[in-house]
């Protein structure tokens, strides 16, 4: 890939522009397809054109498969052509149907994650258009504002009140003010005022910027490339790797007792190693990365029917396996759209001057789009042409107010007649500034009474503060509005100071229809809601029982300010509502929950809420989110609706559900297959089964199982949270696989003692005994009721049925003969029938017995 200008920060913007081959117009769209050829897609993971291949050579590389497949291949230098054959081919058609069922599974993620990408907005032709972060190429002009992801390193070209957050980059607390401009060749990264960074996000203001650097030329590419930065395995995943280690244990121990055994047997060594590795292979549940990745996928796709679109496939198990969900009120609790109550002055009446003047502020805001301007926009329309609108100091989650100079005319009215001799004043510039009360009160140093009169503040103080609890008892949101005389066309956040207070602005955002009823069933899925909001403790406790949670139990930001991590982690299990939180104080509350024991679900749309995201085991946004919320999102929702939510949960638990019926089923059955054959091959002057034998009983046992990702989930399971627990696998393996070995040498004894069979017959009878019983009692463990009450899914049962004829069929078909196979008489089907049919009666006693005393 070509290098752009590695250093840029020292040069002047037109020189950059001119190297780049690009204007303030942006480029043509011509000009843009091209470069995105040149330099690649603007992306961290470069797709790979081999990636089918990569994807079908990953189903070998396990080291049992690759020794199995090498000793396989020297079996057939030394003779044994046939057998080594029937071997690669089994080894072969069991990659060909993982990397099929991968394969399917890979496509469909794609094309639900093109539904959720993140865009930016570039200039091409001269016209501004919403293109995928992707297809940013060097040379674009992107336009920027609150909440945007920068795309790429870029020069800043034009900027207005710019504040980025750099944390991800440069581990800066605090956002990074941005402004144009040439600085030294030599200065840090931290301090490139002119610089943006890819992976970093607008907090305030706007900005124009030429893409410099993209994809892993940016710095965040490189740091991205030195550290292979990868996201943290979640709980399941985790499991899976300590169950795999597990796994390797057991494998290990048996497959050296069998080799030494079978050698000091005298039975020949070659043949004896391809029996150890066929039983290792036997033992491991080779299908299992592609049954996860096929769940994980279809349960993808069910999800996305139900509007929950899935970015992180393995954030579907947390999501199933979640019990504490975090949200704000605004748009999820509440309807999401901010109504103007009253607009009153300090005397508690209301005020067309208050109206006016928060009016003249919504009006004339150009950053991050809000519901309360939106709000105050519509509740009442004003005259404001002889207002001019000169500048504007953006809102941010620091101060938590927005302010805009403003020039009036000079016979301008502003307000009613009794206060008209503002307008009067020499001094036509005014500074209009609205915001959360206490930031707004913090720079006033007088008040404005009813009747006009300006007074010092301080006397005034807590009966302000009384008014604002009033008006939050009662559900309202209150923000404050005060001004102040300015000489100057520009201002500054330093100019928002010795302001008059003006009076209140009480909003409301109604709870939304049916929400209590949709609490009470996130509660009967064993979810615990709990309301993280940055308003009033008032505001937040109407607002929890307007909407049915139970005995608010609250904790506010000032609090949380006091106490210890340890301290905060005993608390947060008890409190339900966090209010008047501070945004950095969010992933805090987060981390506590997780530490408490929970797996944490948090919905954040805001510019302030990705630090949350990341730290939740399941982020969750919505589509109409800020792009850096829905990129750190794992899962978006396509409504703002606790109901898509549930839906979302259920659809995880049952991916969950059928996941682990595919590793209760294969570690189960093929332990207890293992552990028969290596007692038995002990004992017996011959091989049990044949190597080929072996892999062809692990193969078609695997079949029904594949189609495990479609069957039904019983109720029971997904009524509450599920999480991976490695000792209840154990022992799940351990009981089953014990009761399958009972029934395995119950064949023996019936195959060598009673109907006298000599090794073929032993090896048929065997493997249509294992298969059969195998296939069978899936129908049996797939469920904790009854198999007559908990019915299968459709696929499931065809795919069973399917292989018990398959297996009667095969040892009377010409293949018989190439796989050591012959055809039994008639009684010993009879009587492996009965062992089969007693099994499963033994198996149905034994499941009921085992639920009741050993707990998930």
């Amino acid at each position: 890939m070509p290098q752009v200008l590695p250093s840029f920060w020292n040069l002047p913007a037109e020189q950059v522009l001119h190297q780049l081959k690009s204007n303030l117009l942006g480029l043509s769209r011509q000009e843009a397809q091209q470069r995105l050829r040149e330099y690649g897609a603007n992306s961290l993971k470069q797709k790979q054109k081999s990636n089918a291949l990569t994807l079908l050579l990953n189903q070998f590389k396990s080291p049992i498969i690759l020794i199995l497949m090498a000793a396989a291949i020297l079996s057939s230098f030394l003779g044994d052509v046939v057998d080594a054959i029937f071997i690669l081919a089994i080894v072969l058609i069991s990659g060909l149907l993982g990397f099929w069922q991968e394969r399917g599974a890979t496509n469909a993620v794609a094309k639900l994650l093109a539904l959720v990408q993140v865009k930016a907005t570039v200039l091409r032709d001269g016209q501004s258009q919403e293109i995928p972060n992707e297809d940013v190429v060097p040379g674009d002009i992107v336009l920027l504002a609150a909440g945007d992801s920068i795309p790429g390193d870029c020069l800043i070209l034009e900027s207005k009140d710019l504040s980025v957050n750099q944390a991800a980059l440069t581990g800066e607390t605090y956002p990074a003010d941005k402004l144009s401009g040439v600085l030294p060749a030599e200065i840090g990264l931290s301090d490139r005022t002119n610089t943006l960074y890819m992976g970093t996000n607008v907090i305030s203001g706007t900005g124009k910027a030429v893409v410099v650097q993209t994809g892993k030329q940016t710095e965040f590419g490189k740091v991205s490339e030195r550290l292979k930065l990868r996201p943290p395995e979640t709980e399941f995943e985790t499991g899976l790797s300590k169950f795999g280690y597990f796994l390797m244990e057991v494998t290990l121990i048996l497959v050296v007792i069998i080799f030494v055994a079978n050698v000091y047997l005298k039975r020949p060594v070659l043949e004896s190693f391809l029996f150890s590795l066929a039983l290792a292979v036997g033992l491991t549940p080779q299908l299992l990365p592609a049954i996860v990745s096929v769940n994980l996928a279809r349960g993808a796709k069910q999800m996305a029917k139900k509007q929950v679109i899935v970015k992180r496939l393995s954030a579907i198990e947390n999501f199933g396996s979640m019990n504490v969900f975090c949200t704000d009120k605004t748009g999820t609790l509440t309807e999401g759209e901010v109504k103007i109550h009253a607009a009153v002055d300090v005397e508690g009446k209301e005020s067309d001057r208050v109206l006016l003047h928060a009016y003249l502020n919504a009006v004339s805001e150009s950053g991050y789009v809000n519901p309360i301007d939106a709000a105050i926009r519509q509740h009442k329309q004003f005259d404001i042409s002889d207002y001019t609108k000169l500048d504007e100091v953006p809102y941010d989650f620091n101060r938590k107010r927005l302010s805009i100079l403003l020039k009036k005319a000079e016979n301008a009215v502003l307000g009613s007649p009794q206060v008209e001799q503002f307008s009067k004043t020499e001094n036509t510039h005014l500074i209009v500034t609205k915001g959360a009360l206490k930031t707004i009160l913090d720079v006033c140093s007088t008040v404005e009474t009813g009747e006009g009169k300006t007074i010092d503040i301080a006397p005034q103080r807590n009966k302000i503060q009384q008014q604002a609890e009033k008006l939050g008892s009662e559900g309202f949101r209150v923000l404050g509005v005060a001004y102040r005389n300015f000489e100057g066309d520009l201002c500054s956040k330093d100019d928002e100071t010795n302001m008059t207070f003006l009076g209140y602005l009480a909003l409301f955002d109604p709870p939304k229809a049916g929400i209590a009823d949709t609490l009470k069933d996130l509660g009967l899925l064993g979810v615990t809601a709990k309301m993280i909001t940055g308003d009033s403790r008032a505001v937040a406790i109407s607002i929890i029982q307007q909407v049915g949670l139970p005995k608010p139990k609250v904790l506010t930001g000032a609090e949380l300010l006091l106490l210890s991590d340890e301290a905060l982690m005993h608390r947060v299990g008890e409190t339900n509502v966090f209010a008047e939180v501070e945004p950095n104080q969010k992933e805090r509350i987060i981390i506590a929950l997780k530490k408490a024991g929970n797996v944490v679900g948090y919905l954040g749309d805001g510019i302030n809420d990705a630090s949350a995201l990341h730290a939740a085991d399941v982020g969750i946004s919505v589509e109409s989110a800020v792009d850096v919320a829905k990129e750190a999102a794992d899962i978006v929702l396509m409504q703002k609706d606790l109901n898509v939510l549930i839906e979302g949960v259920k659809e995880g638990r049952v991916t969950f559900g059928n996941t682990l019926k595919y590793v209760f089923m294969a570690t189960s059955a093929n332990f207890g297959n293992m552990f028969s054959m290596a007692g038995i091959s002990l004992v017996l002057p011959f091989l049990p089964l044949l190597p080929s034998q072996i892999l062809l009983t692990n193969l078609l046992t695997d079949f029904p199982e594949m189609t495990i990702a479609t069957d039904r989930v019983d109720r029971e399971l997904i009524n509450k949270p599920r999480r991976m627990n490695i000792t209840f696998i154990r022992n799940f393996m351990l009981v089953f696989g014990l009761l399958s070995s009972v029934f395995d040498y119950l064949t023996f004894g019936a195959l060598l003692l009673v109907l006298h069979a000599n090794p073929a017959q032993f090896r048929t009878g065997w493997f249509m005994e294992s298969v059969i019983s195998a296939s069978m009692i899936v129908l049996v463990i797939r469920t904790r009721q009854s198999i007559f009450k908990s019915k299968p899914g459709k696929y499931l049962l065809m795919a069973t049925l399917a292989i018990v004829v398959v297996t009667l069929v095969l040892p009377y078909t010409q293949l018989a003969g190439l796989l050591g196979f012959q055809p039994l008489p008639i009684e010993f089907l009879l009587v492996l029938a009965a062992i089969v049919g007693l099994y499963i009666l033994c198996a149905e006693t034994v499941k009921g017995v085992f639920y009741q005393h050993v707990r998930s």
